[in-house]
């Protein structure tokens, strides 16, 4: 079978993440990455804004265009929510017109992946410094989701986040749920944790979302087709097992 969604991933940090989750589909999934320019590695506004930059984004796009994709996401959620609502729009319509495919982002994907789930109040786990992290509780406003709780890290570069292991990372989304949540967010896909994703939602008892997971779940339901689910695996979280909750999708 040919590659089913492909990845633009701005640099290396966590991009291991995604044979992880090859290896759980099995014969359904190839999910090839094609690495990005990153100049600057850097949680920072200009930084983010030349790493999602459009001639950026499109040479990846081309290059997942000739491995046959049937779909395409902008891996990166700083670097895509970053630029608003409508410049994220924008951004992924340029990677559907380059990649000659559907696409998406994560910081759409997080959207989706709230909305299959029917979530309205989330807490945030980023790893970014608070002016960074308080652009995806916007970007999450514009789509109803309301932040209940936001703790931010303080990370600036995406090299550094790739290094925290499985302790670091339960702890850290563990500390910064919030009772009125019904799920945590944690949006980098710097951060490696596909294979933490059941202990994770085990230990808080509530969905957990995380960049690299939505955003393979967002390219799978893209190669799909409008009217189909994602396959339904074990050990991807909740998102992966729950069928939608058809009354709050849009």
């Amino acid at each position: 079978m040919g590659p089913i969604a492909g990845f633009l991933y701005p640099g290396y940090s966590a991009e291991d993440d995604y044979p992880v989750i090859e290896g759980i589909l099995g014969a359904e999934g190839r999910l090839p990455v094609v690495h990005t320019v990153m100049r600057e590695d850097a949680h920072r506004v200009d930084a983010l804004l030349d790493i999602g930059g459009p001639e950026v984004l499109a040479e990846g796009a081309r290059a997942l265009r000739e491995k046959g994709v049937r779909a395409a996401v902008w891996a990166c959620t700083s670097g895509s929510f970053v630029f608003g609502w409508d410049g994220a729009a924008e951004q992924v319509k340029g990677v559907q017109e380059a990649a000659g495919v559907p696409a998406s982002s994560t910081s759409f994907a997080f959207v989706n992946a709230a909305r299959h789930l029917g979530l309205r109040k989330v807490a945030v786990a980023a790893t970014y410094p608070a002016d960074v992290a308080e652009r995806f509780v916007e970007f999450l406003g514009h789509a109803d989701i309301e932040v209940v709780a936001l703790s931010c890290r303080g990370i600036v570069t995406a090299a550094e986040v790739g290094t925290l292991g499985r302790d670091e990372v339960l702890d850290f989304v563990a500390a910064n749920d919030h009772p009125d949540a019904e799920a945590v967010l944690v949006p980098d896909t710097a951060l490696h944790s596909v294979a933490w994703l059941d202990e994770l939602e085990a230990r808080l008892g509530k969905p957990v979302l995380t960049a690299n997971q939505v955003s393979v779940w967002e390219g799978l339901r893209l190669a799909a087709g409008p009217q189909a689910e994602p396959p339904s695996r074990p050990g991807l979280g909740r998102l992966f097992s729950e069928p939608a909750r058809t009354s709050q999708r849009k």
